[in-house]
């Protein structure tokens, strides 16, 4: 069980609002900023070398702390200043060229696919949509229809942006490794913090996160994770003297690890920040956090969908934390606003995000709700009134 005092002492700030925008960036728990800004005052007082030196060993102990979180091993971790960086730089590492083939779901996200279509566009490779099943994720016969020796990356989205499914990754992942030589990229930003993510039962080649969000780590903050599958095909497009050392005039040897992708110059006081809330994660105990924040998405999801004139769209036998839904003759603006008057903090979540998908289902925009452990049953019976009224508002209107 979660300690729910010990949680809302160290999170002032969910005392003030109701705060459901988990899945965009979270509120930092007391210990976290504490190990942020106590590395920020002492770089002030002797300088940043010289507190990264005082702090080697804790830096170091942070590839410990996240194999332990992501079932992986140390040295197949790496750090970096966001999901996005740790995305883009496996991406680039993929060997690809004319006619190979690249295979993402329904449910791809925009920044991914911006990337992706780039890539492949310049090499004359393709970028190919595999069809969703029911649950809303990759249909498994649609993707063992398209697997072949030219397919040789799969990119997954475990936890899509608009919507509250979990895709079945350990299935996708056993067809196309029993198909294929592709690796698979799993996309975990909105997975890890809020479910328990294992790289090596996923088997996962490469899996990329965030800080900001469900870990309620500080902003600029990413890891990457590189299993020996994928390090074996992986070729880094670029290094520094973090990822590699200069032996001669026109020499280098690269690393041999995951931190061939890292940058030699960070920030320490953000990396600090990242492993503490990792720590305080795997405090609180990985399957309790995902069970109290399926618990609190199902309870808000099951009010949304009571409330005439709101529409809960999220698929999926298994859901996230994610809740998105719409109102009724209102824009999802109009809606994130009106709550916001009131202390009551969504997001909002659009076509561009998740084309295939919104498209497919006739969409173009979504309120997305995501409450974390901290928020408790009453603040959700608030949101979920507010709603209420807006609906009944916007019905009155119309």
């Amino acid at each position: 069980m979660i300690d729910m005092t010990k949680v809302l002492t160290d999170t002032p700030g969910a005392a003030k609002r109701v705060f459901l925008n988990s899945a965009g960036s979270s509120l930092m728990p007391t210990p976290v900023l504490e190990e942020v800004l106590g590395h920020l005052r002492r770089e002030t007082e002797i300088g940043g070398y010289e507190a990264a030196d005082e702090r080697e060993a804790d830096l170091e102990a942070g590839y410990g702390v996240f194999a332990e979180l992501l079932g992986c091993r140390p040295d197949q971790v790496a750090f970096t200043d966001s999901a996005t960086r740790s995305w883009l730089a496996a991406l680039d590492a993929v060997p690809l060229g004319a006619g190979d083939r690249v295979l993402v779901g329904e449910v791809e996200y925009g920044g991914n696919a911006i990337a992706l279509l780039m890539r492949a566009q310049a090499v004359g490779a393709s970028v190919e949509v595999v069809p969703s099943d029911a649950d809303g994720t990759f249909a498994a016969d649609a993707l063992a229809a398209m697997l072949d020796e030219r397919v040789k990356l799969v990119s997954v989205v475990q936890v899509p942006t608009n919507g509250g499914v979990v895709a079945d990754v350990r299935r996708i992942s056993d067809a196309v490794h029993a198909a294929t030589g592709a690796l698979v990229l799993l996309d975990a930003c909105q997975a890890v913090g809020q479910l328990a993510v294992d790289a090596e039962a996923l088997d996962a080649d490469i899996l990329t996160g965030t800080g900001r969000k469900w870990l309620r780590a500080p902003r600029g903050t990413g890891f990457l994770v590189v299993r020996d599958r994928a390090k074996a095909i992986l070729r880094p497009a670029l290094a520094d003297l973090q990822g590699g050392t200069w032996t001669g005039a026109d020499r280098y040897l690269l690393r041999d690890d995951a931190r061939v992708y890292e940058l030699w110059e960070c920030d320490n006081a953000g990396r600090l920040g990242l492993t503490a809330a990792a720590r305080y994660l795997l405090d609180l105990g990985l399957d309790a956090v995902e069970q109290e924040v399926t618990r609190r998405a199902e309870y808000l999801r099951t009010a949304l969908a009571a409330i005439p004139g709101v529409t809960v769209r999220d698929l999926g036998a298994r859901k996230s934390g994610l809740v998105t839904f719409d109102v009724a003759g209102l824009a999802a603006g109009e809606v994130q606003a009106a709550l916001a008057r009131q202390d009551i903090a969504v997001s909002i979540t659009r076509r561009s995000s998740t084309f295939h998908d919104m498209a497919r289902r006739g969409l173009t925009e979504l309120v997305r709700a995501s409450p974390h452990y901290f928020v408790t049953e009453p603040q959700l019976d608030a949101a979920a009134e507010a709603v209420a009224e807006l609906a009944r508002a916007a019905g009155a209107r119309s």
